[in-house]
């Protein structure tokens, strides 16, 4: 989900920076955009230093991810 959302994000980035670049303007939907595609990207990567942490055992990870209770 998190991917999907970041992805949503980037479209939104790509579409308003085409169109404000035309215009020589950068609107609040652009600078929307670059700040949820940043949020997504640094999300994703806390998501997979937790799942990581929580393969290898690490004390203080979360417990119950999805997938990895075997």
């Amino acid at each position: 989900m998190v991917l999907v959302g970041t992805a949503l994000w980037f479209v939104g980035l790509i579409l308003f920076g085409i169109r404000d670049w035309a215009d020589g303007s950068w609107d609040i939907q652009f600078w929307t955009c670059v700040a949820g595609t940043g949020l997504g990207i640094i999300g994703y990567g806390v998501f997979r230093w937790q799942r990581s942490a929580a393969r290898r055992g690490a004390r203080g990870a979360w417990q119950g991810l999805s997938g990895l209770d075997s």
